[in-house]
Order: C-alpha cells, then structure tokens, then sequence
C-alpha cells in the first residue's frame, strides 16, 4: 500500500452481518441472530475497500465465553454465572488457538470459513486485524484447538503459591472464589473455583465485586504484584506465560492476519512486549501491532518496545470530544497534537470504538452531524491511522437496552443484537434519509484521506498560533506534499460562519509557498477558490455549521487554465456511468478503457475489446456490480495536474496528441480515475439505475458492444 495512509474499519463480527431484526432484550442466540464470517462476501468487502479503508479488524473471532450452548460440538460449555450477557464479552477468551462458533455458518467448519475470510479480505485489498487478549482469559479457560504438544494456560501451575514466576496465573492460595454475584446464574450447582485465581483487573483477592472484570482471571508474566517491597520482576530466565503467548501470536500470523490490536496492552509489561514483537517480525516482518495504551506517559515506552501504533484516547480522543460537545475551545487541539508531536506517526486517532459512546447517542452529541469537522480533522490533519467503528458513519445511536449491556449510549459486545443503521444499510438497504446523507459525508473525506499524496505523506502545518480569532470554534492546517497543498478549515459550531484564515510568513517559507495568486479546488463542493497570495496573508473561507472546508491547491497552476476544446454536451449521469462501467470491465475481463463510446440521454453504446464473449452469467454480473457501485453513493471528485505528473492509474500513452498542459482527473471514490473534462454527477447516487439494454459480439475482432440507459 505504499505511503498510502492507513484507515482501519472496526467490525464487531457478531453484529455487523445479522440480518435478524428481533432484538429481544437478553434475547439467546435463536432468538435475535447473529451476524456469520460469510456475510462478508466480495461483494461487501468491495464496496469496504472502495470506500478507502484499508485494513478491517474483525473484532471477536476468537473464541470466548459465551452462555450459548455448543457441547454437542466437543466445545466445553461455560458456567452462565462467570458470562457476562447471553453471547459473552469477547474479550473473555476460552481458547486462544480457536475461533467463536457464534460467527460461523458451520460450527465444525469455523477455523476454515475463518481462513476464507481473510482470504476473501486480501484479495479484496483489504488487510486484516484481530484481537490479541494478552493480560487476561475466560476463568473457565480450556482449549481443545491447541497444537500437539502445547500445555494449556495453568495446566502445570503450582496452585501452592500466590506468584511464582513459571506459573501462568495468580492464586488466592486455599481460598475459594467468593465474588460479589450470584454463582448460580439459573443453574442447579454454583460456579466453584478453588482455589480462587486473582481476576483480570488486577484484583488480587478472592472477592471480586460485580464491577469488576469477575469474568477473566490475569496472567502472570513474571511479575509479582503483591511482593512484600512492591511490585518486582522475574523475567530471568523468560517466564513460562511469555512462550505461551508468543507461539499464540505466531499461531495466528501463520494463518494471514496481518496486525493485531492488543486489549489493555499496558497491563503486560513492556520487557514481554519487546521480546515478543521482536520474534513476530523476524518471521512477518510486515506484521502491525496497535496497543491500547491509556497512559500519556507509558507512550514512548510502548513504541519502544516494537508497537507500531498507539490509542491517542486520553490526549485526542478526549479533546475531541470536549471540542465536539463545546466543553473546550479548538486551540485544545494544538495541545493535544503537541503532546506526542514526537511520536505523531504512532497514534492512532478515533471518534469511536466498541468500548466508547456513540457519537449520536444522548450521552455524547446527540447527533451524527455534529462530529464531522472532527472527522475531517482527525483524518486529514496527519499521516497517522484513523479508525472507524461500523455504524458510526450512519449516525448509530447506541441508545438500545440490549440485555447485559443496559442504555449506555455504546453499543453492546455482550448480548446478541443488531445494530439498527447498519441492519438499514446492509441487510434492508432502506437507510434513513440522515444516515445516507452522513454516510455520503464520510465517504468524500476517506476519498481525500485515501487517495491525497499530501495527506498519506505530506508536511503538516498547523495555522491555530496566528488565528486566534477562531481558536474557540474552528480549527485550520494546511497540509503539503511536493507542489500539492490542502487548505483544511473546519467548523464546530452550530452555525455558519465567514473567516478569514491567516497563512504565515513562516508557513511560506517553510513549505515552500509561491507568493502568487493561486487556485484552487474546494474538493467537496468542486468549485474554484482564489487564494490571493500575491497581495494578502489570508484566505476568506466560508463554512456551513458543523462542515469543514477543504481546498486543494496546485502551487505550479498557473491563474489561467487551458484545456483541449471540448464541445460535446454530455448527459452528467450517463457520462458518469461511462467511467464506472470503463474500470468495472477492466477489473472483471481485463481489458483496455473504451476507445469507441457513444453517450446520450436516451440510450448509450460502448465496445470493449476483451478475450472472450461473455456467459448471460456474466452480462449479469456486469449490471449488477453498476447497480451496486450507484448504490454505494461514492463521491465524485475532480483534480488539475501537469501532464507530466499524472498518476500510475492513469495511461498517459491514451491521452491525445495535442491535450494540454493541464490535465483534469476526475475520481469516483477509490474505485476510479480517468482524465476528462466533461460534466459529471456529484456523487454515482445521482446516477439513477444502469439498464443493460442489450450486447454484440464481433468473433473476429473480439469486441463486445454494450447498449445501456440511464433510468
């Protein structure tokens, strides 16, 4: 993927594919539904990628505690007592070499359909990310999946001692575990544990309250927490747990994933953290570590110790939050930033994941909208990763009582469930008229993230120290790489507003800005913006409430533009459609674009050379990727290049002999770029519906006309 800027799509797995719509509270698995591994088809994960992701974490897949019943299939069933909901926190792991039978079509078949996802993810472009849960298991831990050979977590533990340094848990020695909840949990015989192990937020007794994490007991890397003068290390020779969980890790990347993110990786000591990632990448050099780390100043250790990403959850998450809800101005954003500045490229920004509020819930912002300066922002301001958590881009409100996980504004990972914007958009395909206007406000900014050189690898320059006159509620950078420059302004207030945006000496100097009048591209509304450099310091920027304006800008355009002569007068919607069945028969055939094209209102004809003549199933095929790519809504976007410095997407041997110095690249979302400077539709919404009304085929020279309209 190249400098290409990471963008990460949080599936929670078990919900994100139900298409049941039952949501029973505390509903069992029969009842309400489950999401599978096989609603992941290409054609979902085409329609992730095109959208500008690039990694996918399938959260919760391993297996884990669950009250559901599956001893009919050799899985050991668990006490309901130590279960928190009817389907289980995922993060309350049963077996570390297995994959939950919740999320397969085939239960016997569940580490096979588990390999065909991350197959089907990679060839889709897609890299994948699993969880990795190092400080703490399910109390009822047994694995069956386990290699020949492998000794199970506590199996040769000395359950005489409190600590010792070989053992894989703690012990409350000759005491039973007597936590504060019911140990029947419906069943005829209590829960018994003897004697108790210390659970896995670090309670090292053997009564645990209902708020703790009473479900996991904690491993032991070697550290005694209750050392009579306080915490001490005994990492010499390397503790048992340590070789344990790394042959968990290699287990795994052996089997494709391509990243994990490590669950409360601060509670595992960075000396395991250093030894483990350093023998992960001698084998997959490729592979990425991301760590939930919540302590600003553990930060620098963590990276250190070989992670390549870091949760900014107590630093940006946390300002952005109060800048959102106008508990703080954006001048805090400057703060935020300058606090890891060191460390930029390994922080991992986000709005929201499984453990945080939804942004539309009553109990952050109330409203999806209110977030998008923030999102813009935080996905253009640097070249770090941004994740998205699914649902987040329809404006999900997470204000269900789902069971276990009561009305808490976050979405639940303990009950069987469906997430209501996500069961509209994927399964009904009836989005609210707000969830698709949202949805079409995050597809343009992963656009710009996903495919601007100036946002994967460009210098950024924060504009904050010399407008102070809108530190309260708009935030403005530029971002730069070789002659491409972003202006970036965004506003968090519930208003419109005109500024003007102050460009520095300094930021001239630094990036290399020409003192000339220069224009430029508002890339979400594709109109032209005159920056008058030449005369004034600032740029007037108009902004609608909660909207950001983005502009790019060309610093070697010259003030007048000339393109070849053009005098057709295109249908937008067709014309639009034009491109999209151009790349959609070069990735289905492999063939060249259209040389030969006629596009009208009424009906429209092109022909492809290709190197064979396509099965019913196939002309089929064709019409329904169209259908969907419409349906996807991706953004419509145009730049002005040199002809010298075109993308490698585009074949500069096409262009025709006189074209200008000027080159115009219209994209469709991260599915296609072809230069043109026709009219086109903003979004492929806009299209309406492709009808294939019929095709030809010429054997002897291979080529296959289509005849389509636009309905």
């Amino acid at each position: 993927m190249g400098n290409q800027k990471i963008i990460i799509y949080q599936i929670f797995t078990r919900l994100f594919g139900n298409r049941t719509n039952v949501c029973k509270q505390n509903g069992t698995i029969a009842e309400n539904g489950c999401g599978k591994m096989n609603f992941f088809t290409d054609d979902v994960l085409r329609q992730i990628r095109s959208k500008g992701y690039t990694h996918v974490w399938y959260t919760g897949v391993i297996r884990h505690a669950t009250a559901t019943d599956y001893s009919s299939y050799g899985i050991p069933r668990q006490h309901p007592a130590i279960v928190k909901g009817k389907a289980g926190s995922p993060y309350a792991i049963t077996d570390y070499y297995d994959i939950d039978p919740d999320i397969a079509e085939n239960v016997d078949k569940r580490m096979d359909e588990f390999l065909k996802l991350v197959d089907n993810s990679h060839r889709n472009d897609l890299k994948v990310i699993m969880d990795f849960v190092p400080n703490h298991v399910a109390r009822q831990y047994k694995s069956i999946a386990k290699g020949k050979g492998v000794r199970d977590l506590g199996e040769d533990d000395d359950k005489t001692k409190a600590f010792d340094a070989n053992n894989n848990f703690y012990y409350c020695v000759n005491t039973p575990f007597s936590p504060n909840i019911d140990l029947y949990g419906g069943e005829a015989q209590p829960y018994s544990e003897f004697p108790a192990k210390a659970t896995g937020n670090d309670q090292f007794c053997a009564s645990p309250s209902c708020n703790d994490w009473y479900e996991t007991v904690k491993l032991n890397y070697g550290v005694d927490y209750c050392d009579a003068g306080g915490r001490s290390e005994h990492f010499d020779p390397i503790p048992n747990t340590w070789h344990k969980m790394l042959d968990i890790l290699l287990y795994w990347a052996s089997k494709g994933v391509d990243g994990f993110r490590c669950d409360m990786a601060e509670m595992v000591s960075t000396a395991f953290w250093h030894w483990a990632i350093e023998q992960v990448k001698k084998v997959h050099p490729a592979m990425i570590f991301i760590a939930e780390v919540y302590n600003p100043w553990e930060y620098k250790h963590y990276v250190e110790a070989g992670f390549d990403y870091l949760y900014d959850k107590v630093g940006m998450y946390d300002t952005m939050r109060g800048v959102i809800c106008g508990n703080c101005p954006t001048s805090q954003i400057t703060t935020a930033w300058q606090w890891v500045d060191n460390i930029s490229n390994h922080m991992l920004y986000f709005l929201e994941n499984h453990d945080e509020q939804r942004i539309a819930s009553d109990y952050f912002a109330g409203d999806g909208f209110r977030a998008y300066p923030a999102l813009a922002v935080n996905m253009l301001m640097r070249s770090n990763p941004f994740m998205v958590y699914a649902g987040q881009e329809y404006g999900e409100r997470g204000m269900d009582s789902e069971g276990f996980s009561g009305k808490d504004g976050r979405t639940t990972i303990f009950d069987y469930w469906t997430v209501p914007s996500l069961h509209r958009a994927l399964v009904a395909k009836k989005s609210t008229a707000d969830e698709h206007k949202l949805s079409t406000m995050y597809d343009r900014i992963l656009s710009i993230a996903s495919t601007e050189k100036a946002v994967g690898e460009g210098q950024f320059f924060d504009l904050m120290y010399v407008n102070e006159h809108i530190a309260q509620k708009q935030y403005a950078f530029i971002r730069k790489a070789d002659n491409e420059m972003l202006l970036v302004v965004a506003n968090f207030a519930n208003e419109a507003v005109s500024v003007k945006v102050n460009i520095p000496e300094h930021a001239f100097n630094f990036l290399g800005i020409p003192k000339s009048d220069i224009l430029g591209t508002d890339m979400v509304r594709q109109s032209t913006v005159k920056a008058n450099f030449k005369t004034d310091d600032f740029v007037d920027v108009e902004i609608g409430a909660n909207d950001c304006k983005i502009i790019k800008f060309n610093l070697k355009m010259d003030s007048d533009i000339t393109f070849n002569e053009h005098n057709k007068e295109e249908y937008p919607p067709a014309h639009t459609a034009e491109h999209l069945l151009n790349q959609t028969m070069v990735r289905m055939f492999g063939c060249k674009r259209s040389d030969n094209a006629h596009i009208e209102r009424k009906k429209s004809k092109i022909t492809f050379i290709i190197d064979h003549k396509p099965s019913r199933k196939e002309e089929k095929a064709i019409e329904d990727r169209m259908n969907e790519l419409i349906d996807a809504d991706l953004p419509v976007r145009y730049e002005v290049v040199d002809r010298d410095n075109l993308p490698k997407e585009v074949d500069a041997n096409r262009l025709p002999a006189d074209v200008s110095e000027k080159v115009r690249l219209v994209y469709i979302g991260d599915y296609d770029v072809c230069p043109c400077i026709g009219k086109h539709v903003r979004s492929t919404s806009q299209i309406g519906r492709f009808v294939m009304l019929g095709t030809n085929w010429d054997e002897m020279k291979h080529a296959f006309r289509i005849r389509f309209k636009i309905v």
